[in-house]
C-alpha cells in the first residue's frame, strides 16, 4: 500500500512513519539464515505495523531485531538515526523540501571524523532509503521522486584517504598474551580467555568467532581445524595449534540452556555481544599497558593480518586466512612492508656522510 509523502502533521512525524515502514521492508528483506529467535522478530513486526511513536522505541525495535539473528539491518538504520536527529533541527514544512544539497549538508556534519568506509555506509544507506520513498509515496495517483545519487557528495576521499588499521607490534602482542593469561575476569575467565586467544591467533572476525558452536571446533593432529561461518553465509576453515588454546578449550564451562551448542554464551544461555568482547579486550590491553586510538577486538584481526604479511610476505596468504573475496581487501596489510624505504634512508645517510666528510 502506497501514501502520501507528507502522510502526518509535520515533518518529524511523517519521517519517522516512513522511517518506522522502511525498516519493516528491511526486516522483510534481509537474509535470515542467522536468525535464532523467530518469535522476537515476529513481535517486532507487529510493533512496527502498529505504529512507532519515537525514535528511541524505533532503534530499540532494530536493536531487537538484531539480537534475534537479523544480520545487517543495523548498517542501514544507524545513519538513518543520525540523519534524522539532525534533520529535526531544520526549518522545513514539507518532506518534498528534502533535495540533494540539504541531504549532503546534513551528511558532512554527522560524518565528520568517520573512515571512508563509514561515509560510503551512510552514503548508501541514504540513497536506499529515499529510493524506497520514490517507489512507495504516492497522492492522486503521482509519486514525489526524491532521486537521490550523491554523485557529488565530497565526504568520500577515494584510496587517498584510506585510514592505516590500528594493530599491536610483535612485542605488544607477546605483553598483550602475557596478561590474557594472568587476566581474572568476573564472570566465566576461561571463556573469555578463549575467545580472546582464538581471533588473536586466527584472525577470524568477532562475528565468527561469536557464531562458533563447539561441534566447530575438532581436532586433527597437533591442529585444531575451526570451521567459520563467514560473511554471506560461506565457510572456509582456519587452523590454530592444539596447545595454544586446548586448556581453556576443555576447561570451558557448558551451559546446556544454549541448546543450540554455541560456544560462547553468557549465564543466560544468550550468545556474547561484539561490545562485550571489546570490552574485555580493553580491559586486557589496560592491563598489559598498552594503548591505541581504537582498542576494540576488531584490532585483533588486523593484529593477526599485519604480522602474518609482515613475516611471511605472501598477500594471497593473507587474503585466505582472512576469508576477503577480493585481493584489493587485504592490500592495506602490506602498509608496513617498508624494506625499500629502509633502502631509501640509507642512500640519503650515505649521501649526507659524503658531504660531511
Amino acid at each position: 500500500m502506497k501514501y502520501p509523502l507528507d502522510c502526518e502533521e509535520d515533518v518529524k512525524t511523517s519521517f519517522m512513519f516512513w522511517l518506522a515502514r522502511y525498516v519493516k521492508f528491511k526486516l522483510n528483506s534481509l537474509s535470515n539464515k542467522e536468525l535464532r529467535d523467530p518469535h522476537a522478530l515476529s513481535s517486532v513486526n507487529y510493533r512496527l505495523a502498529r505504529g512507532v511513536p519515537s525514535i528511541d522505541e524505533l532503534d530499540g525495535m532494530v536493536k531487537e531485531a538484531r539480537n534475534a539473528g537479523l544480520t545487517g539491518v543495523s548498517t542501514y538504520f544507524n545513519p538513518l538515526r543520525k540523519f534524522y536527529d539532525t534533520l529535526i533541527y531544520y526549518p522545513i514544512g514539507s518532506l518534498k523540501q528534502i533535495d540533494e544539497e540539504l541531504i549532503s549538508e546534513i551528511l558532512a556534519s554527522i560524518t565528520g571524523g568517520l573512515s571512508d568506509a563509514s561515509r560510503k555506509n551512510y552514503r548508501i544507506s541514504i540513497i536506499n532509503f529515499f529510493s524506497f520513498l520514490d517507489k512507495q509515496n504516492e497522492e492522486d495517483g503521482k509519486a514525489h521522486v526524491f532521486d537521490i545519487g550523491l554523485k557529488n557528495w565530497q565526504g568520500i576521499t577515494g584510496n587517498s584517504g584510506t585510514k592505516l588499521p590500528e594493530y599491536m607490534s610483535e612485542d605488544e602482542v607477546k605483553r598483550f598474551l602475557q596478561a590474557i593469561d594472568e587476566a581474572e575476569f568476573k564472570n566465566n575467565t576461561n571463556r573469555n580467555k578463549l575467545i580472546l586467544k582464538i581471533i588473536i591467533f586466527t584472525g577470524i572476525r568477532v562475528s565468527e568467532a561469536l557464531n562458533l558452536k563447539r561441534k566447530d571446533i575438532y581436532e586433527d593432529g597437533e591442529l585444531y581445524n575451526i570451521r567459520i561461518r563467514a560473511k554471506g553465509n560461506k565457510y572456509r576453515v582456519v587452523m590454530v595449534k592444539r596447545y595454544l588454546i586446548e586448556p581453556y578449550l576443555d576447561a570451558i564451562a557448558i551451559n546446556y540452556i544454549n541448546k543450540e551448542g554455541y560456544l560462547f554464551i553468557n549465564k543466560k544461555g544468550g550468545r556474547l555481544t561484539q561490545a562485550y568482547v571489546s570490552r574485555i579486550v580493553e580491559q586486557v590491553l589496560f592491563k598489559a599497558g598498552i594503548r591505541k586510538a581504537k582498542n576494540g577486538a576488531h584490532m585483533l584481526r588486523h593484529t593477526f593480518a599485519t604480522l602474518l604479511y609482515k613475516n611471511q610476505k605472501d598477500l594471497v596468504l593473507v587474503q585466505e586466512a582472512l576469508g576477503h573475496a577480493s585481493l584489493n581487501t587485504s592490500r592495506i596489510y602490506t602498509h608496513f612492508n617498508n624494506e625499500k624505504l629502509k633502502i631509501a634512508a640509507e642512500v640519503v645517510a650515505e649521501i649526507n656522510e659524503g658531504v660531511s666528510s
